[in-house]
């Protein structure tokens, strides 16, 4: 029986990918599609919970995302839809990647040094918030790290926590954000830090400030996909550990 912990991260993955977006319902599968941007990390389908899907289902959302140019994809709690993977896969779908979805209750909240140097701001205005955003496209390698800088509403209005990391020198080095709470679920995602800046525990600060911040606004669920490299550890210092599983498939 599928946890009331994992349909509601499910519930909430769901709800979250098609705001900003146009939404299309292809059997079992919600299909969201970024209109500003082709990235296959902003256009995927997430299937319902429990759904089997069939190969009529699967060759009709493979040709709804071919038909706007974009590579067909997935991404889902392997938890919530078990039987989805095998089928995909028999239909030509490639599993990217695994990757842990790691959740930090309250109770489990590690407290961080303070990195030398650093100082955790909230960025309030629409400057402060652009400076913010280059700095995470910077952080991730973006080829153009001055596209795409405008904040969204929820970040303008505050309802998506923000913090940017700043050094004594007034360089924004770093930022992330917690996404706007639904039904005591947020997800703390682009936390990115220069290269340059690497290795001092500003990550791992700028991780327990959001979510410290989302358990004061009553997230009870606070939760993350850690990226490549030391990140998982760097995360599990602040207290998150790991609840489920999220698959990326995809077909070329």
């Amino acid at each position: 029986m599928l946890s009331e912990t994992i349909r509601s991260l499910q519930s909430y993955i769901r709800t979250t990918a098609a705001r900003f977006r146009e939404t299309e319902r292809i059997g079992p599968f919600l299909a969201t599609y970024y209109l500003e941007a082709n990235s296959p990390f902003l256009n995927y389908a997430i299937p319902d919970d429990g759904a089997v899907p069939t190969k009529e289902d699967i060759d009709a959302l493979t040709e709804a995302f071919r038909e706007r140019e974009l590579m067909p994809r997935l991404e889902f709690l392997s938890e919530a839809v078990p039987a989805a993977e095998a089928v995909l896969v028999e239909c030509g779908y490639t599993l990217e990647r695994r990757v842990p979805l790691m959740i930090c209750t309250p109770e489990q909240i590690v407290e961080q040094p303070k990195p030398a140097g650093i100082t955790l701001v909230t960025p309030k205005t629409a400057d402060e918030l652009r400076k913010m955003i280059r700095a995470q496209n910077l952080a991730f390698g973006e080829t153009d790290p001055d596209q795409h800088l405008d904040p969204s509403p929820d970040q303008l209005s505050g309802e998506t926590i923000s913090v940017m990391a700043v050094s004594e020198a007034g360089e924004i080095v770093g930022g992330g954000v917690a996404t706007p709470i639904l039904d005591g679920a947020t997800e703390v995602a682009g936390v990115g830090v220069l290269e340059g800046y690497r290795s001092r525990g500003i990550a791992a600060a700028m991780t327990e400030y959001l979510t410290r911040e989302a358990h004061a606004r009553g997230g009870r669920s606070v939760f993350l996909t850690p990226g490549a490299g030391q990140a998982e550890r760097v995360y599990g210092r602040v207290g998150f550990k790991t609840a489920a599983e999220c698959v990326h498939l995809s077909v070329v």
